[in-house]
């Protein structure tokens, strides 16, 4: 005899929660089998009560206060509102307090308050799951967790964002500018209104910083990961780094070491042989290389109705089953509080582009600001004035601490040959 349902409160209907409806839905007998009992969504709520989504729901329990939702007839909660504050913190604590599992999509909410969350899970014996927070459909969450739980990781690397993927690939494909794709995405719904978040490179920031604390086993530290965005890569960029043997990929980085805990989204140059070179598209994907596994890829599908909802409902059958650990693949106890890295310790190679103005010893000026800093120039490459009449400088160089990099630019700074501010992309060793 099967078990009794495991009862769901659902709050958000936006595309995602619709997704776990319907997904529930049409694999439900599937579902049944491999939880072990039935899932089923007994209440819900959401922003806009009379609005016509497509869906039944005139047998579920309707909640205006979505943090009232905690209280239903339900075992546990799912979030998909969003936002790292607000209603959705609000439903976590409470749903939490009530003793009642808690299943988000939230990145932003697990990169601010996840120590939190993931201590009063604890405390109440419930789970917190959180797979569709990161990555979408892609299962690295349990990956690291489970899968790759007797390794030391040494390093993780991802394309988190599939908006910014999106608009890099395109780029590259098509030589075209990042505001005309940009507009295109949006007109497309792969970025939002306003797309700051994504294209600035916090989205990103925030889903690295729950890996970082999963794989190495710190405390999720978002406010010291190093966040930039992709809104001043050029398309001559990206032809200038194709030409070199690169891609150009906004990528997060995550190491712990001696020195610390270091965090980076920032774009990179991305050697044409690297697994992340070929991640086109909206497509996301995490290489984890662990002492015994090695290197590990995960790629797929990072957003949409379909992949985030697969994500949610996997997370639903492993609380079924009775199958859930620490939030954080460790007591929130035994997490380390580790310190940020120095960056500028770090050796590398570096991509910088300069625009100039088109006169004599312009050149001249940028190779002594490099030379009086340490920093040692592999190649120079200077094209064409553009319409404007300044000049496209690009400089790749040797491997060579990262502060090196930064005090030549900052000797540079104010420079009246320069027209515009530099642009610093790493080289992903």
């Amino acid at each position: 005899m099967m078990a009794d349902a495991l009862k769901v409160a659902l709050a958000g209907l936006g595309t995602v929660g619709g997704g776990v409806i319907r997904l529930l839905d049409e694999n439900r007998d599937l579902i049944a089998r491999r939880a072990g009992r039935p899932i089923e969504v007994v209440a819900v709520s959401a922003r806009d009560r009379s609005k016509d989504r497509g869906l039944d729901l005139s047998q579920l329990a309707w909640v205006d206060d979505t943090t009232q939702l905690a209280h239903a007839d339900a075992d546990v909660v799912v979030e998909l509102v969003g936002g790292a504050d607000g209603p959705a913190l609000a439903l976590a604590r409470a749903t939490l307090a009530a003793g009642k599992g808690f299943v988000t999509a939230n990145k932003a909410m697990l990169a601010h308050h996840g120590l939190e969350l993931g201590a009063a899970a604890e405390q109440a014996g419930v789970p917190l799951k959180f797979e569709a927070a990161v990555a979408g459909g892609i299962p690295v969450i349990k990956g690291l967790r489970e899968g790759a739980a007797a390794n030391a990781i040494g390093r993780v690397t991802g394309i988190l964002n599939g908006t910014c993927n999106f608009i890099l690939s395109r780029m590259e494909a098509e030589s075209r500018d990042f505001a005309d794709v940009l507009a295109e995405a949006q007109a497309l719904g792969f970025a939002e209104a306003d797309p700051s978040f994504d294209i600035d490179g916090v989205d990103a920031a925030h889903k690295l910083s729950i890996l970082a604390s999963i794989a190495f086993g710190t405390r999720p530290a978002f406010p010291n990961v190093q966040v930039s965005g992709i809104r001043h890569v050029l398309a001559a960029d990206i032809a200038e780094a194709a030409a070199l043997g690169y891609r150009v990929r906004l990528v997060g980085v995550a190491e712990a070491g001696a020195g610390g805990l270091f965090q980076r989204v920032h774009a990179h140059l991305v050697p044409a042989d690297h697994p992340l070179a070929h991640v086109t598209g909206a497509t996301n994907a995490v290489v984890a290389e662990g002492n015994y596994v090695g290197r590990l890829l995960f790629q797929g599908a990072g957003a949409g109705a379909g992949p985030t909802a697969s994500a949610v409902v996997a997370d639903l059958i492993d609380i079924a089953r009775g199958e859930f650990g620490t939030a954080f693949a460790m007591p929130v106890d035994a997490l380390a509080a580790a310190e940020p890295a120095d960056s500028g310790e770090r050796r590398g190679r570096a991509y910088l582009r300069f625009a100039v103005a088109d006169r004599v010893g312009v050149l001249a000026e940028i190779a002594a600001a490099m030379r009086d800093a340490g920093v040692s120039i592999e190649s120079l490459i200077q094209r064409g004035a553009n319409p404007g009449g300044d000049v496209l400088v690009a400089i790749v160089t040797h491997e060579g601490p990262e502060r090196c990099v930064a005090s030549a630019l900052e000797r540079l700074r104010g420079s009246q040959s320069l027209t515009g501010e530099p642009l610093w992309m790493h080289i992903l060793g």
